[in-house]
């Protein structure tokens, strides 16, 4: 009788070596490719402008440059990819009378809350 007992675990050992053996996991799926760094900075510096009242005349994603006026003012917006793959953002509004927030650092503002930060 040890015979059959020791035969019936070695069948249930090798079955259930054969259901594992055909389990695998291969991690999480990637999630589809979302905006690059360079997008979402450019989106986010042009809803910036649009929040701090700037009037958006040029919206040139290729070339990273976002242009416009404020009351009267030049505002410029440069959206750069840095050679490390960064993104750096440039707000100019020079001729810009508005102090205390200077339109530059409204703009400023407004990016960064919609970066999220």
């Amino acid at each position: 009788m040890a015979r059959p007992a020791t035969s019936r675990r070695l069948a249930f050992a090798a079955f259930a070596a054969t259901l594992l053996a055909g389990c695998a996991y291969y991690g999480p799926y990637p999630a589809a490719g979302g905006p690059s760094t360079f997008d979402r900075a450019f989106d986010a510096a042009v809803g910036a402008a649009a929040d701090s009242g700037v009037a958006v005349s040029v919206a040139d994603r290729s070339a990273g440059r976002i242009a416009g006026s404020k009351a009267g003012a030049a505002v410029t917006i440069n959206v750069l990819r840095q050679a490390d793959g960064s993104v750096r953002v440039e707000f100019s509004a020079p001729d810009s009378p508005q102090t205390n927030p200077t339109v530059a650092e409204q703009l400023n503002m407004a990016y960064q809350r919609r970066m999220g930060r």
